[in-house]
């Protein structure tokens, strides 16, 4: 039997041992404001204390799974409050996806760019449409990664590849973020068909001694990316005010490049 919750900016949907969270402002390329990050937050709550869910899927409705942060956020004066308030609830989400007793698996179809790419890489599984396009790219706006993302691409694919990739910023490919280890799976066909194929390979697994396995690590790492979360934001405020951080938010308004002078 399915159970169905929807919020303006999240939907549940319960069906069985699986669980599907979609991010739900299609207009805006499910862009994270704050509504939706504390929906998000919410409900991954929620289902976490769900003892018959074992598999949660993550999705973006309509033609992304999430274009990133809200450029309207960014662009509200910078207090200091408002800003902590948002980062903590970013923080607190990652670490809860992170953690969560549950197999997730992300569904990225459109863009998966920028926050939404860090919460994607914080779930265990990224399957991706072969349109899909993922891009860490922060760096264009004059910021740096936040939602644990310098924690998540070092675990995947080393320092120094993790560096280059936040630095260029450049747009990726599924077959390109496939290839360097960034996501699991690109889908040959439909990208309905391929998520049915493992949540039905995941079904059919022992995924009790899976989520042990999950949780083991989680808790290994778990102060790791406490702290890499906790620089990010105490970074991230600071490049908040840098001159190239205000360059790059008035170049997208003005959809033109923009030049930066490295202040």
């Amino acid at each position: 039997m399915a159970i169905d919750f929807v919020t303006d900016t999240v939907s549940l949907e319960i069906n069985g041992r699986v669980a599907t969270v979609e991010m739900n402002r299609p207009e805006s390329l499910n862009a994270l404001n704050v509504e939706m990050l504390k929906g998000l937050l919410a409900v991954m709550k929620d289902v976490s204390q769900i003892n018959e869910v074992d598999i949660v899927i993550l999705k973006g409705k309509g033609r992304a799974f999430s274009s990133g942060g809200d450029i309207k956020t960014m662009l509200l004066e910078a207090n200091e409050s408002d800003f902590s308030t948002v980062m903590d609830c970013i923080n607190e989400l990652v670490v809860t996806i992170y953690s969560l007793p549950k197999l997730t698996i992300s569904t990225v179809a459109g863009a998966a760019a920028g926050l939404g790419f860090s919460l994607a890489l914080a779930t265990d599984y990224i399957l991706a449409d072969k349109n899909s396009k993922l891009a860490m790219n922060f760096i264009g706006i004059g910021l740096i990664p936040d939602g644990g993302s310098h924690f998540f691409l070092q675990q995947r694919i080393g320092e120094d590849r993790a560096k280059h990739l936040i630095w260029e910023g450049k747009v990726l490919t599924a077959d390109d973020a496939l290839q360097m280890g960034l996501i699991h799976e690109v889908a040959q066909g439909d990208l309905s068909e391929a998520v049915h194929a493992k949540l039905n390979k995941w079904l059919n697994s022992p995924t009790e001694a899976m989520i042990k396995t999950k949780k083991i690590l989680a808790d290994k790492n778990r102060s790791v990316l406490l702290k890499v979360l906790e620089l990010e934001k105490l970074g991230q405020h600071k490049m908040r005010q840098t001159e190239d951080h205000k360059e790059g938010i008035q170049a997208f308004i003005e959809k033109r490049k923009p030049v930066f002078e490295g202040k």
